[in-house]
Order: structure tokens, then C-alpha cells, then sequence
């Protein structure tokens, strides 16, 4: 049998096992969560551990707490954050109590644990590693902190190398002409360079969007404690915190101008969210307009041939599939449907809390990292080295009938509405039933008809 020791919380006696770091509250909640197995994400956990070093350092500046309860907390979160088997500490459950008060004492007790073995004096989980703090403040502060990180470190990197693989591309493909399509079907040429400039121009959009955010993600709602009054924590904590956390990652975080709000609502969150999902419907048409491209071989468009990475079927020899813009599909479904949970989580602040908080920050983290890390693939295994098959561009430019329409000011929409239909009829490139039908020298229509000439516009 595994060896366990008693601890004592205000509810009182557990077990607990004899080498855990936690304590009593965490051990309750093991016990009463098992819903998932999923912890929650250790980016969420990383920012909690440098949100209590940045209240110790506030707690020791306005003397809440002794400099060296302070010091030995910090040193324990140092400690934590350089452990690789830092997750078997923090096994609490994502569905949990609502304002994640569980994964907050969690981390107030192994971090008491380990500041008391440091200094050698009982530090409390509640009177001194949470002190000036409430769940109710630590948790949303949290959510914007690490979500703030990831946004800053993982995801606007991946977005902008993939928007520049995509340009660096357009600019190697740009001599190529394409069919353009609408609906599915044949319209005017395009140069491939200008479907990729689309995309990048897209991606490139949700990086100015996801900046517009920052500020808001920045500012936090510690400092309101239990309900935004601020009870329980010294005047200037609010400052000192978001100046010790500032220092700590980087990025400049501030308190919230309203606590109220920040406690009982997760607005901002949801707005983040909206913008990733309006990130993954981009990332969602870029793969598919790569699927359709690439399709075939020889019975799909097959203007494009993507890298082969692995065999695409256990059945049929030979065949490969557009496995990277799949796997990017499939994570924008799955970053939409967590935009569902957090906007349903986000109505979910009744009065001056929202207890959806622990959903909201593993939703929130888990559509980030999909993104950074499809991103990446995208870009780096299916844009940059896909290649261009100009023979099957050149013979659906060829006998592309809808060329006709740059005929429309000079014999009208009626006439080349004939020679179009004509053209699609008896399966002739439309330039040799124009000849028949106009007026117009084989000269004049080669000019006329040039499908490079045609992607600039104009008449």
C-alpha cells in the first residue's frame, strides 16, 4: 500500500500521500473531481507560481508578510518552475469548483511546503502564500497572465513566420497563372501569387486584431480579493503586484481599472477567443483552399503538389494525403468549439464572480497553443515546399471559357455570353470560337485573351 500522512485543513483530517508536496484542500478536491483526468494546462500553472512570487515580493515591500517567509516563497517557485515533473504536483482536475479555488490552494500548498523546508519557519498556505490574494482575484489574474504569455511568446511568433512563409512564397510562384474560381468554378485568372497575398494579408489581420488585445489581457484584477473591494490586501498591492510580475516576464501588466469587472466577468477573455476563432475560420480556408488545390492527382484540379510526408492509405499503394492542411482543419474546428465553451463560460459571472474560470483558462490556453503550433506546420510543411504544376495551370487556363468576359466592353455581355457557351460546348479554347463569331483579328483576341495580362484588371 502507498504510505500516506494526516493533514488537517478547517473541514478537518485527510490523507494525503506521505511524499506530496500539497496538502488537505488539494487532496479534497482529487478526491471529489475525478471528471477528467486533465489537469489544468501548465502554462495556467507557470503563471499562478509567478503570481505568487510576484505577491510575495509585493507582501515583503509593504512589510504583509517576514522578508524571509517572502524570499523563501520566491525561491520556491524557482525551485518549481526549473522541475521537469513540475505537473504530477498540480493533479487537480479542470472541472473543478468554478473559481478554480481548488488549483489556487493547490499552489498555496505546495509552495508553503517548500517555503517552510527553505526558512524554516511554518509558512501558511492561507496567511502567508496567499496573502492580499482571493481566488477570486489569483485565478481571472491568472487566466489573463498566462494567456498573455503564450499570445506574446508562442502564438504572434507562429502567426507572423507563417504569414511570411506565405508572402516569401507568393514572391517565388508570382510568374504563375491560374484559374480563378468562384463557387467552386471556373472564373477570371489569377496569379497563384495573389491567392497566397490573400492568405497572408488575411493571417496578418489576426496578428493586428490579437495586438489590439494585449493591453486589455494586460490588465488584471488583482488586488480585488473576494468580491473587487479589496479587502484584506494593503492599498498599494494591486501597483506593487503588476510592477514584480512586470519585471518578472517582460510584458507590462497593470491592475485593472475596475475589479469589478475583471472579477465578475471574463469579457476580455471572450473577446480573446473570438479573435482566435476568427483566426482558426483563416487558418481553416487556407487549408482547404490547399486540399482543393492539391487534389487529384489526375482527377482533382492538381494545380499544386504538397510535400509527401507518409502514406495515405493502409489499403491503397502509393497514395498521399494533404495530411498537414487536415490536421490544420481539424484544429480550427476544435479551436471553435472552444470559443462555444468559453462565450457560454463568460456569461456564466453571476454578480461579482464568474464560476466558469478553471473551462475558460484551459479553453483559452489549449486554442493558443493549437494555432502556434499548426501554424508552424502550416507553413513550414505545407506552404514552403509545395510545388507548382504549370501544365495542368496552363491547360484549364487554356480552355477556360469565362476568359471571354474581358471581350464584354467591346462586343458586350450578350455576345460573349455566346461565344462562351459555345466555346464550354464543343470543348474549343474560347479564343478560336471568338475568331469565328467577332470581328476581331486572332492578334487583336491573343492580346485581348492573355490570361497574364488579365490578373492586373482594368479594361
Amino acid at each position: 500500500m502507498n504510505a500516506t500522512r494526516i493533514e488537517r485543513d478547517s473541514m478537518g483530517e485527510l490523507e494525503v500521500p506521505a511524499d506530496a508536496l500539497y496538502g488537505a484542500q488539494t487532496q479534497r478536491a482529487i478526491n471529489n473531481f475525478t471528471v477528467s483526468g486533465q489537469p489544468m494546462p501548465e502554462p495556467f500553472v507557470r503563471a499562478l507560481l509567478r503570481a505568487k512570487a510576484a505577491a510575495a515580493r509585493a507582501n515583503k515591500e509593504l512589510n504583509q508578510i517576514p522578508p524571509a517567509m517572502a524570499d523563501a516563497i520566491c525561491a520556491a517557485v524557482d525551485e518549481l518552475l526549473t522541475d521537469n515533473s513540475l505537473m504530477r504536483h498540480f493533479p487537480v482536475d479542470v472541472f473543478q469548483t468554478g473559481s478554480g479555488t481548488s488549483s489556487n490552494m493547490n499552489a498555496n500548498e505546495v509552495l508553503a511546503t517548500l517555503a517552510s523546508r527553505l526558512c524554516e519557519e511554518n509558512v501558511s498556505p492561507n496567511d502567508h502564500v496567499n496573502c492580499g490574494q482571493s481566488s477570486n482575484d489569483i485565478i481571472p489574474s491568472t487566466i489573463h497572465i498566462s494567456a498573455a504569455i503564450e499570445l506574446e511568446e508562442q502564438l504572434l511568433p507562429a502567426l507572423q513566420h507563417l504569414a511570411t512563409t506565405i508572402r516569401d512564397k507568393a514572391a517565388a510562384v508570382d510568374h504563375h497563372v491560374k484559374t480563378g474560381r468562384t463557387h467552386l468554378m471556373d472564373a477570371m485568372p489569377v496569379r497563384l501569387s495573389q491567392s497566397l497575398e490573400a492568405w497572408a494579408t488575411q493571417i496578418e489581420q489576426n496578428i493586428a486584431h490579437l495586438q489590439q488585445l494585449q493591453p486589455s489581457l494586460q490588465s488584471l484584477a488583482q488586488g480585488g480579493t473576494a468580491v473587487g473591494t479589496g479587502i484584506n490586501a494593503h492599498p498599494e498591492f494591486a501597483a506593487r503586484f503588476a510592477a514584480a510580475l512586470s519585471a518578472d516576464t517582460g510584458l507590462t501588466f497593470q491592475p485593472a481599472p475596475n475589479f469589478f469587472s475583471h472579477i465578475g466577468s471574463q469579457d476580455i477573455a471572450v473577446a480573446v477567443s473570438g479573435q482566435l476563432k476568427t483566426t482558426a475560420v483563416s487558418v481553416m480556408k487556407i487549408a482547404n483552399d490547399l486540399r482543393w488545390m492539391n487534389s487529384g492527382p489526375l482527377a482533382g484540379l492538381g494545380e499544386i503538389e504538397l510535400e509527401a510526408l507518409q502514406p495515405g492509405s493502409s489499403i491503397m499503394p502509393g497514395k498521399v494525403n494533404p495530411v498537414i492542411p487536415e490536421a490544420a482543419a481539424m484544429v480550427a474546428a476544435q479551436v471553435i468549439g472552444n470559443d462555444t465553451a468559453i462565450t457560454i463560460g463568460g456569461q456564466s459571472g453571476n454578480f461579482e464572480l464568474n464560476v466558469m474560470l478553471p473551462m475558460v483558462a484551459s479553453n483559452l490556453l489549449s486554442s493558443i497553443q493549437l494555432l502556434a503550433n499548426v501554424s508552424r506546420l502550416l507553413a513550414d510543411k505545407a506552404i514552403s515546399s509545395f510545388n507548382v504544376n504549370e501544365e495542368k495551370l496552363t491547360e484549364a487556363l487554356n480552355r477556360n471559357p469565362i476568359l471571354v468576359t474581358a471581350l464584354n466592353p467591346v462586343i458586350g455581355y450578350l455576345k460573349a455570353a455566346e461565344i462562351a457557351k459555345q466555346a464550354y460546348k464543343e470543348k474549343r479554347p474560347v479564343i478560336d470560337v471568338a475568331v469565328e463569331n467577332t470581328d476581331l483579328s486572332r492578334e487583336e483576341l491573343t492580346q485581348l485573351l492573355d490570361p497574364a495580362k488579365l490578373t492586373h484588371g482594368g479594361i
